[in-house]
């Protein structure tokens, strides 16, 4: 049986265990995950955390928990404190790039002996983004990486990761901190992923402004920025940008001379 289908039993019987028709929140140990795969006669997980983190940011919950949740809201599952989860119901949330964007050139600056030996997907997106200063041309401020793969804790969610952490400056002397997080063309971004970076900027860095980014490969080359607010107590889209790295030669002046006009508007 392939890892994925031992994952959705796994989660599936984890979540029958405590759901109560009309619950709203489901909370469960860490070690339960364990206990689930010797009851259901299934390999011990090798990494405990990965069957947690594939159904936070990677796969959708099997449908046996799918179909408890009212028309128009989902599952989502987040922390609970330490060693401890919960799954709760949420808005249905989904940010995908939008197609019909149009795509900015810019020059590009990335160390081909980067280009050649980054391992993954995300990896190479979070080099790119550093070495042509998207996340400064996307916010519209000056950026510095500050630490990538950053693992900490915060109060009431425990153990939370964000890939890079940005800090930067505007023309009036404000601080920021702009967590990001990278994606490949096939992973999906959660919105507990954006939540958690808000919470950790919340505690860790109070005095900023916190300004969430994330980045997503797309087809030919593109690279989607999103930047996130929460508006009404939920995490919405505040800008979505599109860039191509391209040599120098190609972009024509009238291109230039587009983005010019662009300017003005």
């Amino acid at each position: 049986m392939a890892i994925e289908a031992q994952y959705s039993q796994i989660i599936a019987h984890v979540f029958a265990k405590h759901y109560k028709r009309g619950a709203k929140e489901v909370v469960f140990d860490r070690e339960e995950i364990v206990e689930a795969a010797q009851k259901l006669g299934l390999p011990r997980p090798k990494n405990v955390g990965d069957v947690l983190y594939s159904f936070r940011f990677r796969k959708a919950f099997p449908e046996s928990i799918r179909k408890t949740a009212p028309k128009g809201l989902q599952w989502i599952l987040r922390m609970a404190g330490s060693s401890r989860y919960r799954f709760v119901l949420g808005k249905q949330w989904s940010v995908a790039p939008d197609s019909h964007r149009s795509v900015i050139k810019v020059p590009d600056a990335t160390p081909g002996v980067i280009s050649k030996y980054a391992l993954t997907d995300e990896q190479a997106l979070l080099a790119i983004l550093r070495y042509n200063r998207l996340i400064d041309l996307f916010a519209a401020i000056t950026c510095y990486s500050l630490q990538s793969h950053l693992r900490t804790s915060v109060a009431e969610l425990g153990g939370v990761e964000t890939d890079e952490l940005y800090v930067g400056v505007d023309r009036n002397g404000v601080h920021y901190v702009l967590p990001v997080q990278a994606k490949g063309g096939r992973d999906k971004l959660g919105v507990v992923q954006i939540e958690q970076d808000i919470a950790l900027c919340a505690e860790k860095f109070p005095s900023l402004v916190c300004r969430p980014i994330a980045a997503q490969f797309m087809r030919d080359e593109v690279i989607a920025l999103f930047e996130f607010e929460v508006t009404d107590e939920q995490v919405t889209v505040r800008d979505e940008k599109h860039y191509r790295l391209v040599a120098p030669d190609q972009l024509t002046p009238e291109e230039l001379a587009q983005y010019r006009r662009s300017t003005r508007i």
